[in-house]
């Protein structure tokens, strides 16, 4: 009998599931709602929004006086901002928190006239909108190729100063690449570890189960990049399928697979999910999935209480040089700011913690809207020492 195991990660991320749940609440608010572009990469949930109502447009022009346009959890650049006050439409703004904070980010910069390098796909939408808040004064890369390239060609006896920042769902191992592609020792480089706490996490869950199974199923778009780059992260290490829905698994070769495993992109509803595994087990000829997920539970968990002033303990997912970037165990993002982190000015935050680092913290402030939290170090510290 095959052994087929869902990764932890899979599914509907933070922001994903915002964006969806702004839609729904729109329709219900609105006679007429229009989403610009598709709300997010999965027809599934497309299909059911359009029954439901709400039609895609590809531009404010497109707009009917008075409907009510929903902004998608990619973005938008600053121009189509403009362009919604000088319509008069309501509208939702359903951008990704995440996603939002790299728009404050490059907009500073580039208001200070630095000059922005976004890693990711210029196609994408993400990658578009991050660069309609640049004003032009950007490069886009896809590999550490195209940024050695960048940096031979322009900048390489320049003082100009630079941002770095990453599409939310960027491959984390290319990206890990490029880091190390960027001159040594230089002040004037600024990075910003922008990569999705959900994505980062998603891709190494991903990793670790594909290093372990015959075969991996990927569910989700054709057209969803974080699902394609779950595809590339699981084909280096096993025989490897990406799909859409259950129904696809009959078309594929299943066999010589005693140990499958499973996972889906951030724009994956969790029923797909569930439907995959269980036609899998169908086709597999298995009564029973062996390690069966209780998604209602572990959505539960992901949900539980934090408090301000409460001490916790965070596990250190990644580090730049402005904060540390910590999992509490919660469905929030935890952030340590540096000036949490030390009271030594001359330390940047990696020469205070690394990546796998336990912290005791204490919660400081907490947005469940935006799912963030953030943490201080140095509170702790304090009261130990005192």
């Amino acid at each position: 009998m095959a052994e087929i195991t869902v990764a932890e990660s899979a599914g509907f991320c933070f922001g994903v599931d915002r964006a969806v749940k702004l839609c729904y609440q729109a329709l219900e608010q609105h006679p007429h709602v229009a989403t610009l572009g598709p709300i997010i990469h999965n027809q599934n949930v497309v299909d059911d929004l359009t029954r439901r109502g709400a039609r895609i447009v590809d531009s404010i022009a497109d707009l009917q006086p008075d409907e009510c346009v929903v902004i998608r959890s990619h973005g938008v650049s600053a121009a189509v901002y403009d362009q919604l006050e000088q319509a008069g439409n309501p509208y939702v703004d359903a951008t990704c928190p995440f996603v939002a904070k790299i728009h404050r980010i490059v907009e500073e910069h580039t208001r200070a006239g630095d000059f922005i390098l976004i890693a990711g796909d210029a196609n994408h939408p993400e990658v578009a909108a991050i660069v309609g808040h640049c004003k032009g004064n950007c490069f886009v890369f896809e590999s550490e190729e195209a940024l050695n390239n960048f940096f031979q060609k322009n900048l390489v006896n320049s003082r100009k100063r630079l941002a770095i920042v990453a599409q939310t769902t960027y491959n984390i191992l290319v990206w890990e690449k490029c880091l190390e592609a960027l001159p040594k020792d230089n002040p004037n480089i600024m990075v910003y570890d922008t990569i999705c706490h959900a994505t980062q996490v998603r891709q190494s869950d991903a990793d670790k189960l594909s290093r372990k199974s015959d075969l991996m199923i990927i569910v989700g778009g054709r057209h969803s990049s974080n699902t394609v780059k779950l595809y590339h992260v699981c084909n280096r290490n096993c025989r490897s399928y990406h799909i859409e829905n259950s129904d696809e698994l009959y078309t594929l070769d299943l066999g010589n697979a005693e140990k499958i495993g499973i996972t889906a992109g951030a724009s994956t509803p969790a029923h797909i999910i569930k439907e995959v595994q269980q036609t899998m087990t169908e086709i597999m000829d298995n009564n029973a999935v062996e390690e069966d997920i209780n998604f209602a539970e572990a959505l539960d968990q992901s949900f539980k209480k934090i408090h301000t002033g409460e001490k916790v303990k965070g596990t250190v997912c990644s580090v730049n040089d402005s904060e540390a970037i910590v999992d509490v165990g919660t469905k929030h993002t935890g952030y340590v700011p540096r000036s949490e982190l030390t009271d030594d000015a001359s330390k940047k935050p990696s020469d205070v913690v690394a990546v796998g680092d336990v912290l005791d913290l204490i919660v400081t402030k907490i947005n469940d809207q935006e799912g963030i939290v953030t943490l201080s170090k140095k509170k702790v510290d304090e009261m130990k020492g005192f």
